[in-house]
């Protein structure tokens, strides 16, 4: 992530945006230092992609400000604005081809023909499409037709590129190599990223920060070690993974399923209770404990030398789930 100490690429104060009752966007705040891929994550209406679409001109706030390296861009359109949008959808002209496609911003910005083309065999060859510049979008993958739309969006080197949950439409295995393309991108450019997904596996992966979006308002911004082990609420906690909340001596708090040790019945430390269910993943089996105690917790165990027929044989058997003090974090109540 590049140094903050310039003036953010993107920042948005008290911004907002209601539709009619709904209030899509309710106060947002945020800053995106220069070269930073920035994530907002939410689940669907949690008020992400409206503010996106408020960064990029689609939309204009009921109040706030969007500004862009110090600049108020609020009540401009989005061709004035020095952003780009990739969207899921592609939204590339079937009728031109891959290099036409590409090079159709420079065109409109009357770049010179012979540089045009320079620069559009220069972003193809960076989202690894060399040799498909006269092929039409039909002829392509869905991978590869958005590999177009992210190099058609690159090619004039905005100051921000705005990506609307730009892989969603694709297969898991593809996925998650464009998330890992499209990192060594952003890097290799050191161009501002804001990526908007419902994905915390994505946000995880690829950003810098994240900012969890819950009815309009964010709950936490941080890097994405801070958002996984110290979530502040039990939004957070409960949306980027799986988290158990438990509530000890007036504390309410959460621990990471993968934190907590599943240790025979007989052990002398731990909570007791019974395996209810247990769900052999391959690398790993998730057991549900119902605890003496009362309730249930979730508990994530590594399969070293562990097979399918072990791990079905574990239901119903008393055990004790063990954790460390260290990881336990505090959350305030929702509200």
């Amino acid at each position: 992530m590049a140094s903050t100490d310039t003036a953010p690429d993107v920042s948005v104060s008290a911004l907002r945006k209601h539709y009619g009752e709904v209030k899509a966007v309710d106060g947002v705040d945020l800053e995106i230092a220069p070269g930073e891929f920035f994530t907002m994550l939410g689940p669907s209406g949690s008020g992400k992609t409206t503010t996106l679409r408020l960064i990029a001109g689609f939309e204009r706030p009921d109040g706030g400000v969007v500004q862009l390296q110090g600049r108020d861009v609020s009540d401009l359109p989005p061709f004035e604005r020095d952003v780009n949008t990739v969207f899921q959808d592609y939204a590339l002209f079937p009728h031109m081809s891959v290099r036409e496609n590409v090079e159709y911003g420079l065109r409109v910005k009357k770049v010179p023909k012979q540089q045009r083309r320079l620069k559009a065999k220069e972003v193809l060859s960076m989202v690894r499409l060399d040799g498909y510049a006269d092929r039409k979008p039909g002829q392509l993958s869905g991978g590869q037709r958005q590999r177009v739309a992210l190099a058609r969006a690159i090619v004039n080197t905005p100051q921000a590129l705005l990506l609307d949950e730009p892989l969603g439409a694709l297969d898991l295995k593809l996925r998650q190599e464009l998330q890992i393309e499209l990192k060594q991108i952003q890097q290799d450019l050191g161009m501002t990223f804001v990526y908007v997904t419902h994905d915390q596996e994505e946000a995880l992966t690829m950003s810098d920060r994240i900012a969890v979006f819950n009815e309009g308002k964010i709950e936490q911004i941080g890097t994405p070690a801070e958002m996984y082990e110290h979530p502040r609420t039990e939004f957070v906690a409960g949306f980027i993974g799986m988290s158990n909340v438990l509530e000890r001596d007036g504390r309410r708090f959460t621990v990471r399923p993968e934190k907590i040790r599943v240790l025979p019945g007989d052990a002398v430390e731990g909570e007791p209770g019974v395996v209810r269910a247990a769900v052999y993943l391959g690398a790993a089996t998730r057991f549900v404990v119902a605890l003496d105690s009362g309730g249930e917790l979730v508990a994530l165990q590594q399969n070293l030398e562990v097979s399918s027929s072990d791990v079905r044989g574990m239901e119903r058997k008393r055990v004790r789930l063990a954790w460390s003090p260290d990881v336990e974090f505090v959350i305030k109540e929702e509200g």
